[in-house]
């Protein structure tokens, strides 16, 4: 029985709803966390398998990169956002998402060397949302990201800013394991994520109703990027550059690794 760890967004769902169609269901024990959850399932030994962060990748001795499939974007995402009352050039405190890693790294990265901006970073607790006003912005990441978009007067997309900086796509979390898998689990885990993304339109049918304004066909398909191939990996190498240099995908001293069929 393989421990998976995934990350509990909506942006998820094709995979769960692939991973459950196949025969692995049999084979898995599934938790749905938070993306920070996630990480430190897979880092503590409590997950054999993670939907993580691509964050917590320079805290770990080996990590393997199992699937052709990740969370990622190619543009705007619309769930990774800063909110603010005032624009960049006035915030001067950030509340920091307590669901994220990636998106937490990805920000201090934004704000020291593309926006030039030197904000205070504060912790957030649940409920941090009610506290950005004035110069207090917040970094709100997840499906209650949508229903902000109408709240503030500026909303900064963190993949779209990326994008426009870097001319790269952006991954947000792999699959990954600490451990060497056998093939044969790989390559059927990898088929079920494929069958997955394949019936996304199959799966929006039976998916809740969203929030108006939410276009589930859109974000799937177009604000969420799904593929883990070359553009991805070299995005994922430049953004590790920026939080370890010591420590990218493409490195031959790497301890980093691909583990694919």
């Amino acid at each position: 029985m393989y421990r998976i760890s995934a990350v509990s967004y909506l942006n998820t769902k094709p995979f769960i709803y692939g991973i459950f169609r196949s025969s692995l269901s049999e084979q898995i024990e599934l938790t749905l966390d938070i993306p920070s959850v996630c990480a430190q399932k897979l880092a503590d030994g409590r997950a054999d398998l993670a939907l993580a962060p691509v964050a917590v990748i320079p805290e770990l001795t080996t990590v393997n990169l199992i699937a052709d499939y990740c969370i990622g974007a190619n543009g705007p995402v619309r769930t990774v956002c800063l909110f603010s009352e005032v624009p960049l050039e006035e915030i001067t405190h950030i509340y920091l998402d307590f669901h994220s890693r990636t998106s937490v790294a990805l920000i201090q990265v934004l704000c020291r060397e593309y926006w030039h901006i030197h904000p205070v970073f504060l912790s957030a607790k649940a409920g941090f949302e009610q506290y950005i006003s004035g110069s207090t912005a917040g970094l709100i990441i997840g499906d209650r990201a949508f229903g902000y978009h109408d709240h503030f007067p500026f909303a900064y997309d963190l993949s779209e800013a990326w994008t426009v900086w870097t001319g790269q796509p952006f991954v947000f979390a792999a699959w990954m394991s600490t451990r060497k898998l056998p093939e044969d689990f790989i390559r059927s885990f990898n088929t079920a994520l494929a069958e997955g993304i394949a019936h996304i339109p199959e799966l929006i049918k039976i998916l809740p109703d969203m929030p108006p304004g939410v276009d589930l066909q859109a974000y799937f398909q177009q604000n969420i990027v799904y593929e883990f191939k070359s553009p991805q990996k070299m995005a994922l190498n430049h953004f590790l550059q920026h939080i370890s240099p010591e420590k990218t995908l493409l490195s031959a001293n790497s301890n980093l690794t691909l583990q694919s069929v």
